[in-house]
């Protein structure tokens, strides 16, 4: 078997606005199970092979970390097959592109930020070959 990566757990500051953002952007993603724990609500959303763990913070009104400067999620990387739909739903829906310089020959790729000020980038292959999709020169 090969190994892959099967859940990402994040905790949120909105699980709901989350999973508004998500299904935004990949609408196939649904919600396999939402709960409660004594001090938290939590919520699995992807498909039946892989999912994202959400889990929502105590009530704050800011988040003190810096991306790419502090410990933490940079981004969350997704797989998509039309990169420009995920884009103009997540523009239609008013969320904030990240405008950085993503050209590559065989991917396209865009950033989002979402409510919670994480950036989640959405990634469309245009090759099959792996030797391509991996490819760092460019």
């Amino acid at each position: 078997m090969t190994p892959y990566v099967e859940h990402a757990n994040i905790t949120v500051s909105n699980i709901d606005r989350t999973i508004e953002f998500i299904q935004t952007a990949l609408p196939a993603f649904t919600v396999r199970h939402c709960g409660q724990s004594d001090s938290y609500r939590w919520c699995h959303i992807g498909t039946e092979h892989s999912y994202l763990a959400l889990q929502e913070v105590v009530e704050r009104d800011s988040v003190d970390r810096t991306p790419y400067v502090d410990s933490g999620i940079n981004h969350i990387g997704l797989v998509t097959e039309d990169i420009m739909e995920v884009r103009a739903r997540l523009l239609a829906a008013g969320y904030k592109e990240n405008e950085m310089e993503t050209s590559h020959p065989w991917c396209k790729r865009v950033y989002f930020w979402d409510p919670n000020g994480i950036e989640w980038e959405f990634i469309e292959y245009l090759s099959q070959d792996n030797s391509q999709r991996n490819d760092y020169s460019q």
